[in-house]
């Protein structure tokens, strides 16, 4: 009884141990960021891209390849490549790009490199060299090198530079491209001399525009202080006119009042001054003493009439 039950438990523990070995070799596990392409005879039947526990036929019936669906990046390398207005720049661009987590796209993959990621990257380079070449002819130096931050347009440039890539790549290889940007933009020696001309020269055109703004503000702001000053003028004198014309007529009528009061008295004043304004300290007169007004001189004063 003893060896019946020693035998039944070896039997029970051999059939544990192989269906355990069984099921591992149909388990298959599918972690986050990569698929499982399974493969009957070398042939896909199956991709699996949903992370979790799956199963399959155990080898050497069915066999799985993992496929690496994280973003990765590949760098182009310098490139030598000419504008469209003929000068020639080194450009060295990056590529973001992964496996799409669809089937269709995972089988493609793995057809086109063989689930190599280095060649996947080789063929990428090969795609965006051409492809930049293309991009770089349809703009200017100045669109790519300017110290106007307003007229550069790296942008556009990426833009259409992934454009260019992403759909051959992805019909090709089942790469989708999320993104293509300028890593290093440098100039042969040639370009240098030319760019930095190009610069010179706008910034000879930025000040001599600048210097003919502040010309035409200086003779605005004279024009305008000219006109101020001869407006002032002209109203001062106006003012002053009429003033001194006020002034005449108030004399005049001081004189017509005093006139009317005392005719003799106003002609003596009158000759009093005229003589002051003829006669000045070094002023050396032969004239008859009888003469007006100088007859005020040996004259006596007439008595003034009295006033009725």
């Amino acid at each position: 009884m003893p060896r019946l039950l020693q035998a039944t438990l070896r039997f029970t523990l051999a059939g544990i141990v192989l269906a355990g070995a069984g099921l591992a070799g149909t388990a298959v596990m599918v972690s986050s960021g990569e698929a499982v392409v399974v493969t009957q005879f070398g042939a896909p039947v199956r991709v699996l891209t949903e992370p979790g526990l799956a199963w399959k036929l155990p080898a050497p019936l069915q066999a799985t390849i993992p496929v690496d669906l994280r973003l990765r990046t590949s760098s182009t390398g310098l490139q030598d490549v000419g504008t469209r207005d003929g000068l020639r720049i080194l450009v060295q661009t990056y590529v973001a790009w992964q496996v799409p987590p669809e089937p269709e796209r995972v089988r493609q993959f793995l057809r086109a490199v063989r689930n190599d990621p280095d060649e996947a990257a080789r063929q990428l380079r090969s795609f965006v060299g051409s492809a930049l070449q293309v991009t770089a002819s349809s703009f200017d130096l100045a669109d790519l090198v300017n110290t106007d931050p307003a007229r550069l347009r790296l942008g556009a440039f990426e833009q259409r530079l992934k454009a260019q890539v992403e759909g051959q790549v992805l019909q090709t290889y089942g790469i989708q491209v999320q993104q293509v940007g300028i890593e290093t933009l440098s100039l042969p020696d040639a370009s240098l001399v030319a760019t930095v001309a190009r610069m010179r020269s706008e910034r000879e055109t930025v000040a001599a525009e600048r210097t003919a703004e502040g010309l035409r503000a200086a003779a605005e702001v004279r024009f305008n202080a000219e006109r101020d000053a001869r407006i002032t003028i002209a109203r001062a004198r106006t003012e002053a006119a009429e003033i001194e014309a006020t002034a005449r007529r108030e004399a005049a009528e001081i004189q017509g009042r005093a006139y009317a009061a005392d005719p003799q008295l106003y002609m003596m004043l009158r000759g009093l001054d005229t003589l002051g304004q003829v006669v000045g300290s070094n002023t050396r007169l032969v004239l008859r003493t009888d003469a007006a007004p100088f007859s005020l001189l040996v004259q006596e004063p007439l008595a003034a009439e009295p006033r009725k």
